[in-house]
């Protein structure tokens, strides 16, 4: 009989190398596919997709599997980039790796493997798919859960995949601490045991944020003021600015440190108080939109939960007020700092990831 085969997103990273390790040790047929999704400045110094490209191979050819080279650039721009910068040009934050997991990486990279004959893919995310015959939550047999290193988990950024993605993919890495794959790595003598992994936004890299949103986004110069009106300087554009943030804000004298605590639209005002818990800054509620629930199915109204509205985050206990397919209201236990329009809140029953919806 057949192995099944796996077709495993390489990034040239060390998770993604170890992942395709595992699955061929246990028996998979696999085969490594490097995606490229970014070539609008492929030249630049912060672009490392070439180096990643001739690490990925030299890993292939280390564990002795195959591995081609597939362009998705047309894709992202098309499903990721240009909702990015619609959401800043509307003075949101978004995430634009939750939504390269759902139209890239689970869905372009899941529709290629399939037509190349594989049974599965997988990735070096660090999460866990548990596969029920009866959901006791209703819908559809997969569950996404936390992975077994915390500090790890990225679960957060994979809830918007459906039930279809879920039972195509494996994790290997959902049951791995961080440190035991590092020292695999190195183990196995594999070329890129010491890479850094990469931070950020994949497509702009370590290249100063602004700079770049720049090239997209023209200035648009308006008043900054503090909560009773007093005008403390000029800022350059309210889709360069985030709820919470201290740096590049340009204003001067005594006391604490200044934070954005908010946006005024209608006026072009950017809104800033003193103090990292000035009360401005916290919200005890939160209303999402564009939901979606990745066990199939809706959580129950009513009930207590936890939830966290940024990746770095411990998760917050929270009762759901009201939710539909499409909207969720969130009340939390203890007010929680920095609520941002157009980031993603995640809500979680233990280790179960129920799904998510955007901050509006």
């Amino acid at each position: 009989m057949a192995c099944e085969k796996a077709i495993v997103g390489m990034s040239g990273g060390v998770d993604s190398s170890v992942a395709a390790w595992l699955l061929k040790e246990q028996g998979f047929e696999v085969v490594g596919l490097f995606m490229k999704n970014w070539e609008d400045d492929d030249t630049d110094e912060y672009c490392t997709s070439r180096q990643d490209l001739i690490d990925a191979v030299s890993v292939a050819d280390c564990i002795g599997i195959d591995i081609e080279a597939v362009n998705f650039s047309t894709e992202y721009r098309e499903r990721v980039f240009q909702n990015f910068l619609a959401e800043y040009r509307a003075g949101r934050t978004p995430n634009p790796d939750v939504l390269c997991n759902a139209e890239i990486k689970f869905k372009a990279f899941l529709d290629h493997a399939l037509n190349l004959g594989a049974d599965w893919i997988a990735t070096g995310h660090y999460a866990r798919i548990r596969r029920l015959d009866d959901n006791p939550r209703g819908g559809a047999g997969c569950e996404l859960l936390k992975a077994a290193d915390a500090g790890k988990d990225q679960s957060y950024f994979l809830y918007r995949l459906n039930q279809a993605q879920l039972a195509k993919t494996l994790f290997p890495l959902g049951t791995w601490l961080k440190r035991d794959v590092r020292r695999l790595a190195r183990e196995l003598g594999l070329p890129n045991h010491a890479k850094r992994d990469s931070t950020g936004i994949c497509f702009i890299g370590e290249r100063p944020f602004r700079e770049f949103l720049m090239r997209y986004l023209p200035t648009s110069p308006g008043p900054m003021q503090t909560l009773e009106g007093r005008l403390v300087g000029t800022h350059q554009g309210l889709m360069y600015y985030t709820i919470g943030q201290r740096q590049g804000l340009g204003i001067g004298g005594p006391g604490e440190p200044w934070y954005v605590v908010a946006k005024d639209l209608e006026r072009n005002c950017l809104l800033v108080a003193q103090g990292h818990d000035h009360p401005a800054l916290f919200r005890d509620r939160l209303l999402g939109a564009s939901a979606s629930w990745i066990a199939g199915s809706v959580p129950r109204a009513g009930q207590t939960y936890t939830a966290k509205t940024r990746y770095r985050q411990l998760d917050a206990p929270c009762a759901l007020a009201r939710v539909d397919s499409e909207t969720c209201e969130l009340r939390f236990d203890q007010p929680q700092r920095a609520i941002t329009p157009g980031q993603s809140v995640v809500l979680y029953e233990g280790d179960v990831c129920l799904g998510g919806s955007i901050i509006c």
